[in-house]
């Protein structure tokens, strides 16, 4: 099949994966629509704001590092974040009768359909309203924009190619948490570096940076518009060519990736049939090791092997692991990052609890397709109650150890002592209501976690949705703990500010207990949508 036949093809499958995610549920529909809407809106102001730099001096300088930054996001991103779909991971077509070089233009203009590309198109094209002066400028301008669309789009589908083998492997997994923990922690270092910026004379300083960058793809097509703009056409026909030529050496790459997927095998298949290795569990005599670690002591029953479980996961499961280690190094940078500036407050050790309490939404999507086992042991509003229960408790028991730590460090580095029980009340009245509104959010919002793909954390037609609980359940959690932060702002600087700490504490606690009562019912009676939706992926 040749590419012009093959490309409506592969967009009427793009457009049929997110009309069948969309028919699932009306409320599924009302959360995608929403979350468009939102992304429309910020990428409107976005558009509007790079218009509004038109005949800046600096217009150029930030056009450029925004394309570059673009670029990153979009080799990055994807691997690591929501957002993904089916057409992402080649493997999938593995089986079918397609060449390579057609399935690479079929999947390219594929990947045009959707919220990303438009937001990235929203970026570029304001970007190049900004740079564009004259009438060569806008002609330069009208071929740039989907030029460098294309080059971001490439590079994420070559990147996402050849790392496909890598990324679906449990090894690769487990990398990946150390690069989801890279991008975490150097985005704290880039706000970090923001901040410096500003305080050191603005836009100017990045000049250099981006004379620079306006030479590296797709950022030199934002720099071809610059320099046409100014009647540098030489420069700008070079920076062009020097675009075209990425593109193409990135659709090159994403071809042999393409190729080598379809014609070597996996090596977990040849690996299928060697020997069980020495030392396996499944030796005669053996016996399995025990499923409750020798250091935690747990309550018996139901309790005590559900807490035992979601810990496992949270070690095991790459994904989870990634979660888990991303809010944990995130939440301890922020606030100590700020406090060694000497701009940062005690009260930010509040980030730490919040990323690690965000965990407690789609508490069943980690389960995937296993969920039914776990389904099967609902039979009520009382079994529910305990499972959401249980899992809550695990998480606390990582969560208070690591609020206290984070509040204490923060404290011993601001020399601010006389504020850690006011800290550390508003933490846990936090914490607390984060675990309701994650109770239920995973009762109402549950979504998939495919565990077939490295770089895709939601199943397609869920983005929406998964977005909505995660944002939804913190920012609901957030004000839930209103009531606290009202009487600590009354009691700040009084001899009676302590009082925040029991009341942070009794507060949380009733309101966990509250929202894992809500919670309880909507499970026990949306089991069969629940595992529906976290079986998808």
């Amino acid at each position: 099949m040749n590419a012009t036949a093959l490309t409506p093809l592969f967009v009427r499958l793009k457009l049929s994966l997110l009309r069948n995610g969309l028919r699932q549920s009306s409320g599924r529909k009302a959360v995608h629509i929403i979350s468009l809407v939102f992304a429309l809106l910020i990428a409107a102001g976005q558009f509007l704001g790079l218009v509004l730099l038109r005949g800046n001096a600096h217009a150029s300088t930030v056009t450029v590092l925004l394309a570059a930054v673009l670029a990153v996001g979009w080799a990055a991103l994807p691997l690591f974040f929501p957002g993904g779909d089916e057409t992402l991971d080649p493997t999938r077509l593995v089986m079918l009768p397609l060449r390579p070089r057609p399935l690479v233009g079929a999947l390219l203009v594929a990947s045009l359909v959707g919220i990303g590309p438009l937001f990235s198109l929203c970026l570029l094209a304001g970007s190049a309203v900004a740079s564009a002066r004259g009438a060569a400028g806008v002609v330069v301008a009208v071929v740039a924009v989907p030029l460098a669309l294309l080059v971001c789009v490439a590079l994420a589908r070559a990147v996402a190619a050849a790392n496909t083998r890598l990324l679906t492997s449990r090894k690769g997994r487990d990398l990946a948490v150390l690069s989801g923990l890279v991008i975490a922690v150097g985005a704290q270092f880039v706000s970090y570096g923001a901040q410096r910026l500003g305080d050191a004379g603005g836009l100017s300083q990045l000049a250099p940076t981006a004379d620079v960058v306006r030479w590296l793809p797709p950022a030199s097509a934002l720099g071809a518009v610059d320099s046409a703009s100014e009647g540098a056409y030489g420069s700008a026909a070079l920076q062009l060519l020097l675009t075209v030529a990425a593109l193409g050496a990135l659709l090159f790459a994403w071809e042999r990736s393409l190729v080598k997927l379809m014609t070597t095998p996996d090596g977990s298949t040849l690996s299928a049939a060697e020997p069980s290795r020495k030392g396996a569990s499944s030796r005669p005599g053996s016996r399995p090791s025990s499923l409750r670690p020798s250091f935690l002591r747990v309550p018996e029953g139901r309790t005590g092997a559900v807490i035992v479980r979601s810990l496992r996961y949270a070690w095991r499961d790459p994904k989870t692991k990634a979660g888990w280690v991303t809010s944990l190094a995130v939440g301890l940078i922020v606030p100590l990052l700020n406090a060694f500036q000497g701009s940062g407050s005690i009260y930010l050790s509040l980030f730490a609890v919040g990323l690690i309490g965000a965990q407690m939404t789609n508490q069943f999507g980690q389960d995937t397709s296993a969920f039914w086992m776990v389904a099967l042991t609902i039979s009520s509003a009382r079994d529910a109650y305990l499972e959401l229960r249980a899992r809550a408790v695990a998480l606390v028991l990582v969560v208070l150890p690591y609020s206290l730590l984070v509040t204490a460090l923060t404290a011993a580095v601001l020399r601010d002592w006389s504020k850690v029980p006011e800290a550390l009340g508003l933490s846990f009245a936090l914490l607390g209501s984060l675990l309701a509104t994650g109770a239920v959010t995973s009762a109402r919002l549950a979504y998939s976690v495919p565990q077939d793909s490295g770089y895709k954390n939601v199943a397609p037609g869920q983005a929406g949705l998964a977005w909505m609980s995660m944002l939804g359940g913190v920012l609901v959690g957030a004000v839930l703990s209103a009531p606290v932060v009202i009487l600590t702002i009354w009691l700040s600087g009084s001899a009676s500010a302590w009082v925040v700490l029991p009341v942070g504490v009794a507060y949380g606690y009733l309101m966990a207990e509250a929202g894992l009562r809500v919670a309880a019912p909507q499970t026990s009676e949306r089991l069969p949508e629940i595992l529906g939706a976290v079986s998808k992926g």
